[in-house]
C-alpha cells in the first residue's frame, strides 16, 4: 500500500501547465500548480524507496527509517547547494560559449543526482536544490546568447521527452496487462482497484486543499489583501485539488520496480501495482484533463481575487518603469556622449514617445504586419545574396539570426 501511494501520490506538472496554457488563472494558483511538484516528487519517492525496502527485507525499523529519511532530505539539499556553488563557479571561470554552457546545463542535473545517490541521499532533493540555485544565478553565469539559445534547447528538449514518456505509457500498457493476466488477476479487477484508487488520490487531493486554503484564513491572513472574499474564492481549492494529473514521475517510480526480490523470490503484488498506476495516470491524464478547462470557465477564475494586478497591467506598468529609469540613467550619466551618438539619441526618442503614447499601442497590428513583411523580404534577399559563392555563408547566417531576433522582438512589442 506504501508503495502504491508513493507512486500515485505526486501529481505531474507538465499536464496541468499544458492545460493552463488555454485557460486564464490568478497568477497565483499557477504558480502553485507548476511549482508544487518541485518537492512532492522529492517526497514521494522517498516513500516510494523505503516502501521498497520493507518490501524486500520484510521488516521496517521507525528510528532508522528517521535517520535515513533525514539524511535523504537534509543531505540532499546540502549536496544541492554545494554542487550548485560549484557549478557556478565553473561557468564564472571557465572559456565557454553558447554551445559549452548548454552542454554543461544538460549534464549538471544528471552529476548532482549522481553524486547524492552515490552518498545515498535524495538525488531528487538535490536535483531540485541545486537546479534553484543555479536559476537564480543565470544571469550571473550565463551571457545573453547562451541563455537565448538555452532556452530554445530546452524546451523542444523538455517536447521531446515528454512525448517520449507518454508514449512508453503506451508501448507499455500491453505488457503490463500481459504481466496481470500472468498474474491470475482479471482486467476487470484491475481496473476496478485502479477506479477505486483514483477517486481516493482526487478525493484526499481536494480535502487537502480546503485544509491548506482556511489554514491560510487562520493562520496566515496577512498575506490576503484587504478587500479579500472568500466566498469569491471557495472555488480556488477546488481547482487546485483537482488539478493533480499524474504523470511522469509516477511511471517512472512504477517501471522502477524489480521483478525479483534480493533472496530470488517474485515481486508480490508487481504486475497488479503496475496496472493500477498504469489506470491512475490514464484516468487522471483524461478525466481531469479534460475537464479542467469546464471546471475553470464554470468557476470564472478570472473575476475571482488575485493578490496581485493582472498580468498584462503589470507587465506596461513593468515596461515604463524601465523607459524611465533608462532615460534618466542616459542623461545622468552619458548626458555628453548622448548628442554625439545617433544610436543613443534615437534611442531615448524612442523610449519618449513609449512613454507619452498611453491612448493607444505604439504599434498597430498593421504597421507590425507592415514590418514583419519588410523582415520576411529582408531574409528573402540574404537568401538571394547566399547564392553568390564568394560571399562569406557564416555571415549571411549571423544576419538571418539578427532578422529573427528582430522578428521575436516586433511580436512582443505592444
Amino acid at each position: 500500500g506504501f508503495l502504491l501511494g508513493g507512486i500515485v501520490s505526486p501529481p505531474d506538472a507538465v499536464s496541468a501547465g499544458a492545460i493552463l496554457k488555454f485557460v486564464k488563472v490568478p497568477k497565483t494558483t499557477a504558480t502553485v500548480l507548476e511549482g508544487e511538484s518541485l518537492f512532492n516528487d522529492a517526497s514521494s519517492l522517498i516513500i516510494f524507496r523505503f516502501a521498497l525496502i520493507a518490501v524486500g527485507t520484510g521488516q521496517f525499523i521507525w528510528s532508522d527509517a528517521i535517520l535515513n529519511f533525514s539524511w535523504m532530505v537534509f543531505g540532499g539539499i546540502a549536496i544541492g547547494l554545494l554542487l550548485g556553488w560549484i557549478f557556478t563557479q565553473a561557468h564564472k571561470r571557465l572559456p565557454t560559449d553558447a554551445p559549452s554552457d548548454i552542454v554543461f546545463t544538460l549534464l549538471e542535473p544528471y552529476i548532482l543526482y549522481w553524486v547524492a545517490e552515490q552518498l545515498h541521499s535524495s538525488g531528487v532533493m538535490a536535483v531540485v536544490v541545486g537546479g534553484l540555485f543555479l536559476a537564480n544565478r543565470r544571469f550571473q553565469i550565463l551571457n545573453s546568447e547562451s541563455r537565448i539559445r538555452g532556452y530554445s534547447f530546452w524546451e523542444s528538449f523538455v517536447f521531446i521527452l515528454n512525448g517520449l514518456v507518454f508514449f512508453i505509457i503506451g508501448l507499455d500498457l500491453t505488457e503490463v496487462v500481459t504481466g496481470l493476466k500472468n498474474a491470475g488477476i482479471s482486467i476487470n479487477t484491475g481496473i476496478y482497484y485502479g477506479v477505486i484508487v483514483t477517486g481516493f488520490i482526487i478525493l484526499v487531493r481536494i480535502v487537502a486543499s480546503y485544509l491548506a486554503f482556511f489554514s491560510t484564513l487562520l493562520f496566515r491572513r496577512s498575506v490576503l489583501s484587504t478587500d479579500f472574499s472568500i466566498r469569491k474564492s471557495l472555488g480556488t481549492p477546488l481547482i487546485l485539488g483537482w488539478t493533480g494529473m499524474r504523470g511522469v514521475v509516477s511511471l517512472a517510480a512504477a517501471l522502477s520496480i524489480p521483478v525479483y526480490l534480493d533472496n530470488g523470490d517474485v515481486f508480490p503484488q508487481r504486475a497488479l501495482i503496475l496496472f493500477i498506476s498504469f489506470i491512475v495516470i490514464i484516468l487522471t491524464l483524461f478525466v481531469q484533463g479534460l475537464t479542467l478547462p469546464f471546471i475553470l470557465k464554470r468557476f470564472d477564475m478570472s473575476k475571482m481575487l488575485a493578490l496581485v494586478e493582472s498580468n498584462e497591467d503589470e507587465e506596461q506598468k513593468l515596461k515604463k518603469e524601465i523607459w524611465r529609469f533608462s532615460i534618466d540613467r542616459m542623461q545622468e550619466k552619458y548626458h555628453k556622449q548622448i548628442s554625439a551618438s545617433a544610436f543613443l539619441t534615437a534611442n531615448i526618442k524612442y523610449w519618449e514617445q513609449k512613454l507619452d503614447n498611453t491612448e493607444e499601442n505604439f504599434i498597430s497590428d498593421e504597421t507590425r504586419h507592415i514590418y514583419l513583411e519588410l523582415l520576411e523580404a529582408q531574409r528573402q534577399f540574404l537568401i538571394e545574396k547566399n547564392k553568390n559563392v564568394f560571399l562569406d555563408e557564416d555571415i549571411v547566417r549571423r544576419q538571418l539570426y539578427l532578422i529573427d531576433l528582430e522578428e521575436e522582438r516586433i511580436k512582443n512589442i505592444d
